[in-house]
């Protein structure tokens, strides 16, 4: 049963949320994870709709990592899997996960998408039948990737006529064209759990995914759980993570209704809080607080966890959300000091890193972000990082 708020729920004001989130976000110099795994796992999964947000945030976590470590551990090792979850969006997961990010998240995306490609390919005209069309080219993919290498959507497409086709959308708008029908079969498939983007044709920057099937690239099929099991190892995992949160933190994150949040939380061993007036849950044996630490400087990626982890931001974005968030909400890249956004960064035309503050935060803080761009730019060896969803402020830059 969800605890009763009271008058009386124990304090938790921005500071010691700010040296929860430096511990446990492996963001303060002395709580780096051994292993971009470990990362991964500190923050229940990676934020994977762009490909160079994956291995940015790995790096600000994971002292000395270098690409070929992460692309080992998705690669070789796989103990890091991409995977279509929360808010139809594309994360990176530890594989041992995937079972209640699949019941927790994953069907629940794969049951609308298939749903609205069903109805949009027939209203388009292209199949009458379109969830028998669906199926059909469901099973293809299946039946030409087992027993198969890792392949291209290019290649599944030549081999399988029921993937090609496409349809009109926004017709007479400026933003109007021609969307292929078959990469939104990849889709579902991918959330149902039946593949999993496997190797990837492109630099570390760029995503060119090979599929796969679960089973082969994983070794055994996706587990499957009940719905509740699985959202409530998420809600747990993230307010281990993220916590303490609100109730409307968890719903966005989740990506899911009200109602299956507080069934779930009906389900942990959870207690509230008070966060300046709001009711915020914790695990009940996780209410200690973390111990501070010293101040500290962070160059994150567009779209990172910890930038995208809550719904209400105030307490670490403060006035800037309007210069470093898009209309649609989307992260532009941050600059973090001691727990809190300051600023922004982006790359010059030389590929260096330039940091952009938007309030004067003192010497200390202006050397240490100094400090972390010389950094990043020795990382990026030149390589330009253009974010998918660049911020206002990075527009202004000119």
């Amino acid at each position: 049963m969800i605890p009763v708020p009271t008058d009386h729920a124990t304090p938790f004001d921005q500071a010691q949320r700010r040296a929860r989130l430096a511990r446990r976000h492996r963001l303060a110099p002395e709580a780096r994870a051994e292993s971009v795994t470990e990362a991964a796992t500190s923050l229940v999964c990676l934020h994977g709709t762009d490909p160079a947000t994956i291995f940015l945030s790995a790096r600000a976590r994971v002292d000395g990592m270098m690409v070929a470590d992460l692309e080992h551990a998705l690669y070789e090792e796989r103990s890091l899997v991409k995977h279509l979850a929360m808010r139809r969006t594309l994360f990176v997961f530890p594989s041992e996960s995937l079972p209640f990010v699949q019941a927790g998240a994953s069907d629940r995306v794969a049951d609308t998408e298939r749903r609205r490609l069903i109805r949009e390919v027939e209203k388009a005209g292209l199949f009458e039948d379109g969830a028998g069309w669906l199926g059909a080219a469901g099973d293809a993919v299946l039946d030409v990737l087992e027993g198969s290498a890792p392949m291209a959507y290019t290649s599944l497409r030549d081999q399988i006529p029921l993937l090609q086709g496409s349809m009109t959308y926004g017709e007479g708008r400026s933003w109007g064209g021609q969307v292929s029908v078959g990469p939104r079969v990849l889709t579902v498939l991918s959330a149902e759990g039946r593949i999993v983007r496997a190797t990837n044709d492109g630099p570390w920057r760029a995503s060119r995914n090979r599929w796969a099937t679960s089973e082969s690239w994983l070794g055994v099929p996706i587990d499957r759980r009940a719905e509740t099991e699985g959202a409530a190892w998420l809600i747990e995992a993230w307010l281990r993570a993220f916590g303490p949160g609100t109730e409307a933190d968890l719903k966005w994150w989740l990506g899911s209704t009200v109602s299956i949040v507080r069934k779930a939380l009906s389900e942990l061993d959870v207690v509230t809080v008070d966060l300046e007036g709001q009711t915020g849950y914790l695990m009940a044996d996780d209410q200690e607080h973390d111990d501070p630490v010293e101040p500290w400087a962070a160059l994150l990626p567009a779209l990172d966890p910890t930038t995208m982890g809550w719904r209400d931001r105030d307490w670490y974005l403060g006035p800037h959300k309007d210069l470093l968030f898009d209309t649609n909400g989307n992260a532009g890249p941050t600059a973090w000091w001691d727990g809190r956004i300051v600023g922004g960064w982006w790359q010059d035309e030389a590929g260096q890193v330039v940091v952009h503050l938007l309030e004067d935060v003192g010497t200390e803080a202006r050397q240490a972000f100094d400090d972390e761009a010389a950094k990043l730019s020795a990382w990026l060896e030149g390589d330009k990082v253009l974010p998918r969803f660049p911020s206002p402020l990075a527009k202004l830059r000119a």
